[in-house]
């Protein structure tokens, strides 16, 4: 038989009860709490951009989620594409055609955003260690995306392109442990670095989570305007409709600059498509989740 408690123990026994109760249903965000958070960010961003196909259509839609938020001094410094690129392809364009590595060393970047593909890749690092010798208070991102060809190949390209992919048979168990991996060796990367320079300067900018998150919302039939997973994307590879591409822009809005995006006015890209309003909020809220439950992205949780 168990010793009967005395009232103070009671409330003791009760209070510690309560309190671990109470902790289940705090949010769990993406590994430890990596990175530490700090208040949103005003100020209008100079921002560089590297990327592939499914990254380069961002810093202009970005621009112009900016403008909807009223920051009337953000700035796409420029931009590096290069299709089915690896970062270290853009860091070995020619010294005198190399417009990301002249923004860099001018000083004149607050942001680069990056999207890999798949690792190893040198050149990620390398532009770390450029952009901090030059601005010591740069942030850069490193896009997480969504896998080529719905695949959990880490080969890019695969020595079979099929020409067509049924995405529509996909759960949202299916779409998790396709990414596992790579979400994985990413986040990695990152925390190496940022524990390399000593300092928070790499940040995870978690699109490939939210359009899983919006492929779940399809296959539950709260996606206004969207019926089937198919309709994100425009061939096999993955490259992405409209609904995808705001997505991406909204995820990096809100690590860029620290702040929902929840009840700005849609972009453009969005309104040309279709003008579904209540689409628009549900990506937006989508790409916020996304973002503050993410440790490595920068942005406190409510």
């Amino acid at each position: 038989m168990l010793p009967l408690l005395g009232r103070r123990d009671f409330v003791a026994c009760l209070a510690t009860v309560i309190a671990a109760t109470l902790g289940l249903l705090v949010p769990m965000r993406s590994g430890a709490d990596d990175i530490k958070t700090a208040p949103a960010i005003e100020q209008g961003q100079r921002v560089f951009s590297a990327g592939h196909s499914f990254h380069v259509f961002m810093p202009d839609i970005l621009r112009d989620v900016a403008k909807g938020a009223g920051i009337k001094d953000h700035v796409k410094v420029g931009l590096s594409s290069i299709g089915g690129s690896r970062v270290i392809q853009h860091w070995d364009v020619p010294e005198e055609k190399n417009k990301a590595k002249e923004a860099l060393r001018a000083g004149k970047v607050d942001v680069l955003t990056m999207s890999p593909i798949f690792l190893p890749d040198d050149g990620i690092e390398n532009f770390v260690k450029l952009a901090v010798e030059n601005n010591p208070k740069i942030r850069i991102t490193i896009q997480e995306f969504w896998m080529p060809f719905d695949s959990d190949s880490m080969n890019f390209p695969p020595k079979e392109r099929p020409k067509e992919v049924e995405r529509n048979s996909r759960t949202g168990e299916d779409l998790r442990k396709m990414h596992a991996a790579y979400f994985k060796s990413m986040d990695a990367l990152v925390r190496d670095l940022n524990k390399k320079y000593g300092k928070q300067t790499v940040f995870v900018v978690p699109v490939g989570q939210a359009v899983i998150a919006l492929r779940e919302r399809i296959i539950a039939g709260t996606a206004p305007g969207l019926k089937t997973q198919n309709d994100l994307f425009t061939d096999a590879v993955g490259h992405v409709r409209a609904p995808v591409q705001a997505l991406n822009a909204y995820c990096h809005f809100a690590v860029i600059y620290r702040r929902s995006p929840v009840g700005l006015p849609a972009p453009a890209v969005l309104t040309k498509a279709d003008g579904n309003a209540d689409l628009n909020r549900v990506l937006q809220e989508i790409a916020w989740d996304a973002v503050r439950n993410h440790s490595l992205a920068g942005v406190k949780i409510d």
